[in-house]
This record gives C-alpha cells, structure tokens and sequence, in this order.
C-alpha cells in the first residue's frame, strides 16, 4: 500500500510515517517511480510504533527494541539475547513509568478528594 492509504488506516499523518522512516522504525520499500510501498503488516508496525511513543518511549528506545518485537507481549527471537544495554535502557524507562503513575495517582487521589468535599454527591462516581 502508499503512504497515504497507510495514512488512513493507522490516522497517522504522513508527515509522521516519514519521520518514523527517518528514524529507521520503518522500512518502506520503493517502486519503480519512486513511491513508498509498505506491506500490510505496517499498519500494526505503526500502530504498535504509537502505543510506544504514548507510552514515553523515545523512537531510540523504539529502535533498540523494535527488532525484539513481533507483537505486544511476545519477543522474537528470545529474551535472554536482548543486549545489556537495551535491558538497561528499558529498566531505566520502567523507572520513569512508574514514577509518573505514582505521580499521577497521588494527583488524581487529591483531586477526588477535592471534588468529594465540593460536590459530595459526584464522590460516587471517583474511580
């Protein structure tokens, strides 16, 4: 498929899936006359390239493990052959992660609690 039926499948602007060529996280073949031919399997490459970015990963840390990945939840080829230095870089972003959700719920506990005492019937519906 060309970049722009990739485009609407995956709702990432084209914009985007060149860049995410240029970071190497995507591996577009070329036609005769130049165009980007991608395969079928790029619109769950890309769409697991973006839960990745949202999840914080940085397209270098995508790069790095990228090739491990075949699908969430699975590792290709097996896990004790992925470099130090890529665990490393993982364990530091898990660290990252869990700081921000610890952040994250202490905020969302005190403003439940706020919301609680301003509007004690909306407390029912808190998380």
């Amino acid at each position: 498929m060309r970049i722009g039926e990739l485009s609407r499948r995956t709702e990432v602007p084209t914009r985007l899936l060149r860049y995410y060529e240029e970071q190497h996280l995507l591996h577009p073949e070329r036609t005769g006359n130049g165009y980007r031919s991608y395969p079928e399997s790029a619109v769950a490459q890309v769409r697991q390239i973006r839960g990745l970015l949202e999840s914080g990963l940085t397209t270098e840390m995508i790069r790095a493990i990228l090739p491990y990945l075949c699908d969430p939840g699975r590792l290709v080829p097996a896990p004790e052959s992925v470099p130090p230095e890529t665990a490393a870089l993982l364990e530091e972003h898990i660290g990252r992660i869990e700081a921000r959700i610890d952040c994250l719920t202490r905020n969302r506990d005190r403003l439940a609690a706020y919301l609680a005492a301003v509007r004690p019937h909306d407390a029912r519906r808190r998380v």
